[in-house]
Formats: structure tokens, C-alpha cells, sequence
């Protein structure tokens, strides 16, 4: 077998790969050895159907998987062989005659190939991208830690009703002023007056006492039949014809209070004994805060770093024919107008992804197990933190990330996003970063109007 490359233009090349009998003949005869042993052909016992009648009516498909698996092969070590940066595969050149696998025994087969055009990256201080500081304000802090203090409160019972409060006890249908002995009854039944509609029916309620009793109407109390029926255990229908009063005597009177900021707050957030005094611990939460914030501003300076280094790239010559071709054929749910107005992003991505290569290949960039694994413990701590657990033991993390790592999929994730954390850090060590403060406010605007 023999392929023989034709440069057509500084992007766009053709491989012909030349087969002859003697390539592909003895696996053929070897193929349909094999498939004799199991052939199940009417009149004859698996294993002595004529070979003559076996290539008559299957050689000519035996014959064409075989060399379209040889040709498969071949392509994939020269491209390999020769360090071809191809982009997208080798595609069958349309005007090349077809090949007769009935009549021909020696092949010629035509491919086009097609590479990204030749270009170089260098940095350097002359190049400038913005970098923003978001501002850690007070208000940050404060909020972060009134929600601590609230995830971290516990309940209590009390000895008087506020309006918060959630208020536990018998409820009685009553009519004509009197409990109705047949009417609706729930024990251990549970309301918030905070919760009722109506001033005034909130006011029975409020700074009443466990034993006491009070009768309301939820007809007046509450906004719709759903809470209605929520709290009497009836269903919708019943509860949109309820119009009597009910007389509720308390048992029961539970308070939520928020958590009070003291050393079991600091070790419930930040582990036990990590942070010690109320400085430490508002000090944790700014750091947090900032980690945060450093995060979102890193995320709009690769938006930005990558907006500049392709700007810088936006008259490169693509093989667009080819790439055009290539996606269709690729995708085949992508139609010829999607295309079109498509292909202007594809072709931003596409330089980006040469950019990145690029940068990683020139400066020896490469991903270590000891960075997947770092980037996998980057994304478990991430996680934890949507759920308000900042500060976990690292052997908590280590596990997690391990768990994450058995999946094949997430460490060729993990590896390719810990290697563009690499290359957009060298890019930032490299420009001038033109830094600019900002408040979380302004800052999410403009990330609005990125994402416009």
C-alpha cells in the first residue's frame, strides 16, 4: 500500500492511497475462512459451504470491509507518522471515480486533508487585557454571615406566640359558637400566623400561651384553598366550601433562632478549632468572599484574553470549502443555513483552540496527574460551597475528588481544564493587565451585556 501526498494550497492537500491485490488477499482469504466456519447457508452444514459459492455471493463486501479497513489504518499512521495537524478527517475526494470492487482487483483511492494555516503567538507586555477587582464590601460580609448564623440556628421551644412562630395544637370545626362534635377535628395540627393574610387574624394568635385557646376562621386567614386544605387535611374541593370557624388550643410553640456567632458557629463553618475569635472568623469570610470574587474575575479576563488573542489571528485563511464539508458530514442535523450562520462562531472557536495549542506546545505546558487531581479537588470544594460547606477537611476533599476520578469522562475533563487554567495563567503573567476596580454590581452588568 502506498499513499503518495499532493500539496493544493497552503491549507488544503490530497492523500492517494494506492492498493494492490497482494495487500489485501490473504486477509481476505483468511476473513472468509473464518466467516465459512459460521456461515448459515440453506443446504449446507456450517463449516462446508464451498468456497466457491461463499466468494460468489460474499467476497466482493469481504473484499471492500478489508480494504476499507487497511485504507483506515494506513490514513491514521501516515497523519501520526508524518505529524499531519489535520483539521477535522480525511474526507473522500467527490471526484474521484468510485471504485468496482466486482471487477477491479488493484484500487486508487482520493482523500482530502486540510490544516489550519501556519502562525505563531507571542506575548508579551506590549499586549494589554483588562483585569477587574470586585470590591469586598460590608455588606458582603454582613450578609454572608447572617446566612451562617441562619443555616447554623437551631429551634426552640417557647412559651408565647410571635408571629413567626410555628404553633402546634387541636383543631376543632365549631358552629354556632360552639365545637361541633361531628365536624372536622386535627390533632397536632401546625400553622404560622406569619404566614395568614389577615391582620387581624394574625393578631388572635399573637402572644397567646401554651393552653390557651383561639378560634379563628382560615376562610378569612389564609390566601387560597391549598393552605386550607394543607392544614385541616381535607382535600381542595372540601377546603373552597369551608366557612366555619375553628377553635385551636395551643400545645406547642416552636421558634427558629438564628445561630449566635460563638466558637460551635466558627467550628460548624470553618471546622473545629480553625478559627477562634469573631475577628478570625469575619476575616475567613472576606478571604472566602474574595476567593469567590477572584474566581468571577479570572472567568471575565479569559473572556477578554481570548477576545484579544483572536482579534489578533481574524485574517488567518481558513480551508473553509473543506470545513464546511467536514461539519456537514460530521453532524448530520446541521443544515447548509445553520451552517452559514454558524460557521463565523466555529471559526472564532477554532482559532482559540490553535491560539491554546499553540501557547501550550511553545511553552511546554502539560498536565501533570498531580494538577488533575488538584483541578478535581478545585471542583469539590466548589461544590461543597453551593451548599454554604466552606472550610472542609482536606481529606474530605481528597475522597470526593477520588470518587469523581474513577470516571473515565471526568479526568479528560478535569485534564483539559486544568490545562487551560495553565495556559490562560501563563497568558496572565505574560500581558499587561490593565487592572481596574469595580463593584459586584457594575461587574455583573457587564457580564450581562457579554452574554447579550
Amino acid at each position: 500500500m502506498n499513499i503518495v501526498r499532493k500539496d493544493l494550497d497552503p491549507t488544503n492537500s490530497t492523500l492517494t492511497v494506492t492498493v494492490v491485490k497482494a495487500d489485501y488477499a490473504e486477509q481476505v482469504e483468511k476473513n472468509l475462512r473464518d466467516y465459512r466456519k459460521r456461515a448459515n447457508i440453506p443446504g449446507f452444514r456450517p463449516g462446508n459451504i464451498p468456497m466457491g459459492l461463499l466468494k460468489k455471493m460474499y467476497g466482493d463486501a469481504v473484499i471492500a470491509e478489508e480494504i476499507n479497513k487497511q485504507i483506515q489504518d494506513a490514513l491514521y499512521n501516515y497523519i501520526k507518522g508524518n505529524k499531519l495537524n489535520i483539521l477535522g478527517e480525511p474526507l473522500p475526494n467527490p471526484d474521484h471515480e468510485m471504485a468496482d470492487f466486482k471487477t477491479q482487483e488493484d484500487f486508487e483511492f482520493v482523500f482530502d486533508i486540510a490544516f489550519a494555516p501556519e502562525f505563531e503567538v507571542k506575548l508579551s507586555d506590549k499586549d494589554k487585557v483588562d483585569y477587574y477587582n470586585i470590591a469586598v464590601t460590608d455588606e458582603m460580609i454582613q450578609n454572608q454571615l447572617n446566612s451562617y448564623t441562619g443555616r447554623f440556628g437551631k429551634y426552640v421551644q417557647e412559651d408565647t406566640v410571635n408571629e413567626k412562630d410555628m404553633v402546634k395544637g387541636e383543631l376543632l370545626e365549631m358552629t354556632e359558637g360552639k365545637v361541633n362534635e361531628n365536624g372536622i377535628k386535627v390533632n397536632d395540627a401546625v400553622l404560622t400566623p406569619a404566614y395568614m393574610k389577615d391582620a387581624a387574624q394574625k393578631t388572635l394568635f399573637v402572644g397567646k400561651k401554651k393552653g390557651d385557646v383561639v378560634v379563628f376562621s382560615p376562610q378569612i386567614a389564609f390566601e387560597n384553598e391549598t393552605e386550607i386544605s394543607s392544614m385541616l387535611k381535607i382535600s381542595k374541593d372540601q377546603a373552597k366550601s369551608i366557612q366555619a370557624d375553628f377553635q385551636m388550643t395551643i400545645d406547642g410553640i416552636t421558634r427558629y433562632h438564628e445561630s449566635e456567632i460563638n466558637q460551635e458557629l466558627f467550628d460548624k463553618v470553618f471546622g473545629e478549632g480553625n478559627v477562634k475569635t469573631k475577628e478570625e472568623f469575619l476575616n475567613r469570610i472576606k478571604a472566602s468572599i474574595q476567593e469567590s470574587l477572584t474566581g468571577d474575575s479570572d472567568y471575565k479576563f479569559t473572556i477578554d484574553a481570548r477576545e484579544m488573542l483572536v482579534s489578533k489571528f481574524n485574517d488567518l485563511v481558513f480551508p473553509d470549502a473543506f470545513l464546511k464539508r467536514w461539519l456537514v458530514t460530521a453532524n448530520e442535523k446541521l443544515t447548509p443555513d445553520r451552517l452559514e450562520e454558524e460557521y463565523p462562531k466555529i471559526i472564532k472557536d477554532l482559532i482559540w483552540h490553535q491560539v491554546k495549542d499553540k501557547i501550550a506546545k511553545a511553552n511546554d505546558l502539560k498536565v501533570e496527574a498531580a494538577d488533575i487531581e488538584a483541578y478535581a479537588k478545585k471542583v469539590a470544594k466548589a461544590q461543597f460551597a453551593q451548599y454554604g460547606m466552606v472550610g472542609m477537611d482536606d481529606s474530605i476533599l481528597d475522597n470526593y475528588a477520588k470518587d469523581m476520578m474513577k470516571k473515565e469522562e471526568n479526568i479528560k475533563h478535569f485534564n483539559e481544564r486544568a490545562l487551560d487554567d495553565k495556559i490562560i495563567a501563563f497568558v496572565k503573567n505574560t500581558v499587561k493587565l490593565n487592572k481596574k476596580d469595580i463593584s459586584i454590581e457594575n461587574f455583573n452588568k457587564m457580564l450581562e451585556t457579554d452574554n447579550d
